[in-house]
């Protein structure tokens, strides 16, 4: 496994990846996590916060990883090969479901993983 650097931090708890994450590439960080590129099948990232991907995200991703139910996963194409929110793990369907059209946020509502359209502007999408 290849550790990339950590990126550039924006505050003290968020960092910000400016390039695709390939195959055995991964990221951990304690804070929320911003990737500007893809997170492609093979490649990992760990958050203690949220996580959000300006690409397509298709590795595994790990959002609120210390426990932190209230943590999100955005991404402009949320399909990722697994996805897990504090202790909270899903898949995506085996029926080859077609790709989304739109950003998707991924949360816990009613202790079960949910993956709803993200509606920009709206103050409640993100806790």
């Amino acid at each position: 496994m290849q550790f990339i650097d950590q990126g550039n931090l924006i505050d003290d708890n968020t960092i910000l990846v400016r390039r695709t994450l390939r195959s055995g590439q991964k990221v951990n960080f304690s804070g929320n996590v911003v990737i500007l590129g893809d997170v492609n099948p093979g490649a990992e990232v760990t958050a203690f916060g949220h996580v959000i991907v300006f690409g397509s995200l298709r590795g595994m991703v790990h959002a609120g990883a210390d426990g932190d139910e209230q943590a999100v996963v955005i991404a402009f194409r949320l399909q990722p090969t697994q996805l897990r929110i504090a202790n909270h793990i899903t898949r995506p369907p085996e029926d080859g479901s077609a790709a989304p059209d739109q950003p998707e946020i991924a949360r816990i509502k009613d202790n079960v993983v949910t993956i709803d359209t993200f509606q920009s502007g709206s103050e409640r999408q993100i806790p």
